[in-house]
């Protein structure tokens, strides 16, 4: 009998303007990827700085206050994706590494060269960050 427990293959969550959602993004990414078996994976530490840094992004540059950003993760099996929602304006961008002068897109930098691919769709209120791993299941290892 498999005693692990089986989550759905899209989960998400809702998370305040608020310093310590950044920390609760993590551990729900964290819980989630365990639940899949994706914990012992090469790509969860990847996964999970992609996380943070986009869900830091969304709340310190895309969500007004008193709203909440969303984070989506999505599994089918072979690849697991990332979106973080917000209604601000603008689009992200990824600051170069020698651009001393710009303020922030550091962190998009740091996701475009750990996730697969990685884009920014427009929604009717504001936009998606999103970003994609090819990962194997480590169970199935």
């Amino acid at each position: 009998m498999n005693d692990t427990i089986q989550l759905p293959t899209l989960r998400e969550r809702f998370f305040r303007r608020e310093r310590r959602s950044v920390q609760a993004a993590r551990r729900f990414t964290a819980e989630t990827l365990t639940g899949w078996g994706l914990a012992g994976t090469d790509r969860a530490d990847d996964v999970l700085l992609c996380v943070s840094e986009l869900v830091t992004n969304a709340l310190l540059h895309g969500v007004p206050p008193g709203r909440h950003s969303r984070l989506l993760l999505r599994y089918d099996g072979r690849v697991l994706g990332i979106e973080v929602h917000d209604s601000g304006p603008g689009e992200p961008r990824v600051v170069e590494s020698g651009d001393t002068g710009a303020e922030g897109g550091r962190g998009l930098l740091l996701v475009a060269a750990l996730s697969d691919q990685w884009g920014v769709r427009d929604r009717e209120l504001g936009k998606a960050v999103w970003c994609e791993f090819e990962v194997r299941d480590a169970r199935a290892s």
